[in-house]
């Protein structure tokens, strides 16, 4: 098949990791793949190796939603599928959709933020909608009335798969260059510095845990609300004890050298960070955003939060940190159930099993 996937600009996010991911593993099984994205540039774009990208925007014009020619160059290209992948790709998908009755538009659903008026229509037009976790699946039924039979739940897979079945060794270099001991429980945050992902209340609920308790937060990542979230740990006094990483390629050293998995965020369909740090063996702690409870098996790999719960949030890492066994058997059965739930070579074929399938009825 001859498979575009659709992307505003390759930025650090979650879903733009899915789409590289997604446009490797499709080139791997034979398929023809063209990452089409509006903007040039972005830290992922590099990662595409030699994976065609063409790009639409002659100069970076800063403008996420500008897809200069996007209809007739796609006509030319005539591609079998498109796999609209973001907001505002997906706000593209409905005029797609109509301008090439040839081809397969699917839509996705990887947000938990209200949805603009272009993406709603588009709903309606594509031939299918691709949920990255059952809760958003439900929000299309139940919010925006598109039948069940045209919603399929596709999980995120592990973009930074664990290599080899166990344990993984523990990163005691990063833990040391930041001062830490044994007894100090790192909590770990990766993602973008946004609003929505509320990386703040991380640090006002590590500022409120018990005098005397040893912790650090890291926050890798960065994003518009870092300087919000510095003066916050300046003005707590807890500027020493609250890490800024910035955007890291690779977050797997961290997963080996925290302790527990944080997520505050207030918008979330799927947690590709949640995900990860489980598949690398970290419990997990976190508010009950969209499909945060998909990610967690509560009381079991981690402890979903109602959002909001500053004190339920606390006492959960407080959980982890009087009981070094606890922690333990949490990240082994977290370790289980992340690398079984979310593996990555089955999403892939779970979306070309879909693309195979679309295709098919067209022409019954």
């Amino acid at each position: 098949m001859r498979i575009w996937l659709l992307q505003d600009r390759l930025r650090s996010g979650g879903t733009e990791r899915q789409t590289v991911l997604l446009a490797r593993a499709f080139h791997t099984s034979g398929h023809e793949v063209t990452v089409e994205t509006f903007r040039p540039g972005g830290v992922l774009e590099s990662t595409l190796g030699t994976l065609p990208h063409r790009v639409l925007q002659g100069f970076d014009t800063g403008l996420n939603w500008f897809a200069p020619g996007l209809v007739r160059v796609a006509r030319a290209a005539a591609p079998e599928v498109v796999l609209c992948m973001g907001r505002m790709a997906n706000c593209y998908a409905g005029r797609l959709a109509q301008a090439l009755p040839a081809t397969t538009v699917v839509g996705t659903l990887r947000t938990g933020k209200a949805l603009p008026f272009l993406f709603r229509r588009s709903l309606a037009r594509v031939a299918h909608i691709v949920a990255n976790s059952a809760e958003s699946a439900d929000v299309l039924v139940r919010d925006h009335a598109v039948p069940p039979a045209r919603v399929s739940v596709i999980y995120n897979g592990l973009v930074f798969p664990p290599v080899g079945g166990g344990a993984e060794s523990p990163e005691t270099g990063l833990r040391a260059r930041f001062g830490t001991t044994a007894e100090t429980l790192v909590l770990l945050c990766v993602g973008m510095l946004r609003p929505e992902k509320n990386q703040r209340a991380l640090i006002e609920i590590a500022a409120g845990l018990a005098a005397g308790t040893p912790w650090q937060l890291w926050l890798a990542g960065d994003g518009s609300a870092r300087a919000d979230c510095e003066a916050t740990a300046l003005r707590l006094g807890v500027a020493e004890r609250v890490k800024f990483l910035g955007f890291q390629a690779d977050p797997v050293p961290l997963y080996r050298a925290a302790d527990v998995a944080v997520l505050a965020s207030q918008a979330e369909s799927l947690s590709n960070f949640l995900i990860e740090a489980q598949a690398h063996g970290l419990p997990a702690v976190a508010y009950a955003a969209g499909g945060v409870g998909e990610c967690i098996q509560d009381g079991v790999t981690g402890v979903v939060v109602a959002p909001g719960d500053a004190e339920g949030f606390r006492a959960g890492l407080h959980g982890y940190l009087e009981s070094p066994e606890r922690r333990s058997a949490a990240g082994a059965a977290a370790r289980e159930f992340a690398r079984a739930a979310f593996d990555p070579s089955r999403q892939a074929q779970a979306y070309l099993d879909l693309f195979t399938r679309l295709r098919a009825g067209r022409t019954e």
